[in-house]
């Protein structure tokens, strides 16, 4: 991989801090960017812009860097939606710089060609003509276009006046309507009502709190039913939270049900098949369907499992209609990642 470049001492540092993070992921890797652009679907020239910051990656690109490099997308996205926000915020300040910029501009234009009240023509030295009538002298093009200026300018600043003006009297009007609403309530039956509500509630026996839900480890973010349809990587589902209790093989290309314990819920994965091919996981009667990417790589939303996770199906389907399953797992080996 040759060496990167310096990024732009502009950049904000949680966006600097999010393009480290890709840069050492693509490192680590030992992926070409041909190879990171032919995983991801993404192109190498937008991937140049990503890791050389002049560019924000998209979550999609993201999400597809995380699985060709087996990498966990959870802290992933949490990095990238910082950046994000920080990035949005200085498109925000630039945009706001170039409008005062051209307010200004616009201003000292008119400026140029408004009149001057504080000049005074001389005395003259000698007797002059008389002057012409002010019906025979015409203004200048430039005259009428200061002019003009200048009568949209006071326009607008008195809209602006009479906005903040409606504004405030619409303030003071809520506030007096609050008062006197305040004042027309009798406070007393207010108190007697809530003394008779509070008093039966003291004299019944407390019913336990409810008990709060079980806090799920770090990175994941539902269980159950909350994750169907739901994106595995994206909610930290997989990696170290998921095993593959059923495999298969077919040449080159592998198929697997991804299973997640603390999560409640599967996907299918598979890897080395051919761009397009359509891959289905089901469970409980419930099943979701993807395809594969340009790369042959891909895997399905997660379905919600409620019994045996080697009654999970998946299958690869190609383009001539061939239907490829994995089946469960003789013996529980490592889990990959």
């Amino acid at each position: 991989m040759p060496r990167w470049k310096e990024l732009p001492e502009e950049l904000d540092p949680q966006v600097r801090e999010f393009t480290g993070q890709l840069r050492r992921l693509v490192e680590h890797s030992g992926l070409s960017p041909a190879a990171v652009a032919d995983r991801t679907g993404y192109s190498k020239t937008s991937w140049e812009r990503y890791l050389h910051g002049r560019l924000l990656a998209p979550q999609g690109a993201v999400l597809a860097l995380a699985e060709a490099t087996g990498t966990d997308a959870g802290h992933l996205l949490t990095l990238w939606e910082l950046a994000e926000r920080a990035w949005s915020r200085s498109e925000m300040r630039r945009d706001a710089t170039m409008e005062s910029i051209q307010v200004a501009q616009a201003r000292f234009a008119l400026g140029e060609y408004a009149p001057d009240p504080d000049r005074v023509p001389p005395a003259a030295s000698a007797p002059s003509e008389p002057p012409s009538p002010p019906s025979a002298v015409s203004p200048s093009p430039a005259g009428r276009t200061a002019d003009t200026g200048v009568r949209q300018l006071r326009r607008q600043l008195r809209r602006e006046r009479m906005t903040v003006w409606v504004a405030g009297a619409a303030g003071v009007l809520l506030v007096a309507v609050g008062l006197l609403l305040l004042a027309l309530n009798p406070s007393g039956g207010g108190g007697k009502k809530a003394a008779a509500a509070t008093a039966p509630a003291a004299s019944a026996p407390q019913s336990p709190p409810p008990s709060a839900p079980p806090a799920l480890p770090a990175g994941v973010r539902c269980t159950g039913a909350d994750c169907a349809g739901k994106d595995p990587n994206r909610m930290g589902c997989s990696g170290q939270n998921a095993v593959s209790p059923s495999r298969g093989a077919v040449g080159a290309m592998r198929i697997e049900v991804r299973y997640s314990k603390v999560c409640g819920a599967a996907w299918a994965r598979v890897t080395g098949a051919a761009p397009g091919e359509r891959i289905t996981v089901g469970a409980d009667g419930h099943s979701t369907t993807a395809r594969t990417g340009q790369g042959g790589d891909g895997y399905t939303p997660m379905v919600t499992v409620s019994g045996d996770p080697a009654k999970v199906t998946a299958c690869r389907t190609t383009a001539a209609g061939l239907r490829h399953c994995a089946q469960p797992a003789a013996a529980k080996g490592p889990a990959t990642p």
